[in-house]
């Protein structure tokens, strides 16, 4: 495997006396998508936010290209690498989807630039955002005020701000959930675009498991906060702890 860009390490969390993931420890490589399943409760979403830096972890550490960055901030983190698309949306809704966009691109441009600059190339940064509505099928909607999007759209301009802010890390949590099924194949092939560019590393939570055989490298299993399976999607979909854990299929003796 080629040389990680994220690690986690022993990595915790317990809220009271419930240990919500426990101990994890796995490393991610460029250029592949891991799929991170699991039923309910399991401490997939938990495990995400402990990455992204929402939650703080009771024990362990996660690295980002070899630099611990446990006690940075989620917009430090973001500032770093880590971009993150949330199961629940994440938008400004009271203005534009090109307003939305278009602070994402500022934010990325904006990475040591000073304002002058920046105001300088404001026909560039709208040009760019509406290139990235454009990859994500929302260029008619640039005007909409986000609050009157409907959830699929809501969904899909989410990841065209994830794509605007050109992370190294994409992190999607349920990126088709609430969509249509003329929506889905959207997302779908951007994500599989990002994975194709060979530089980035995706990890995706979803519980549709066609989709994470469609796209995953590699699948990780988390139950009851554990990591207990990690390998091709063939051999874990087919591991008796899988299926006893995750699709409910009692193993055989």
């Amino acid at each position: 495997m080629a040389h990680p860009v994220l690690e986690t390490h022993g990595l915790t969390i317990r809220f009271g006396g419930h240990v919500a993931v426990n101990g994890v420890s796995c490393a991610f490589a460029p250029g592949t998508l891991t799929a991170i399943v699991g039923p309910n409760g399991a401490g997939k979403t938990t495990y995400f936010n402990l990455i992204s830096g929402q939650l703080k972890a009771s024990a362990g550490r996660v690295s980002l290209f070899g630099e611990d960055v446990t006690r940075l901030s989620a917009p430090q983190r973001t500032h770093r690498g880590i971009g993150r698309a949330f199961q629940l949306t994440n938008l400004f809704p009271r203005l534009t989807v090109l307003e939305n966009v278009r602070l994402a691109v500022q934010s990325r441009a904006g990475r040591g630039r000073d304002l002058w600059s920046m105001w300088g190339q404001h026909v560039e940064l709208i040009e760019k955002a509406e290139h990235t509505l454009h990859r994500v099928g929302m260029a008619g909607r640039r005007d909409t005020i986000v609050s009157a999007l409907p959830h699929g759209d809501q969904r899909k301009l989410e990841v065209a701000i994830l794509l605007a802010l050109e992370p190294d890390v994409f992190m999607f949590d349920e990126p088709t959930a609430g969509m249509s099924v003329d929506e889905v194949p959207v997302i779908l092939e951007l994500i599989e675009h990002i994975k194709a560019l060979g530089d980035k590393t995706v990890l995706l939570v979803e519980h549709k498991m066609d989709v994470v055989q469609s796209l995953a490298d590699r699948i990780i299993v988390l139950h009851q906060g554990e990591l207990v399976a990690d390998g091709d999607p063939a051999s874990v979909i087919a591991s008796p702890i899988v299926q006893e854990a995750y699709l409910g299929v009692a193993a055989h003796a």
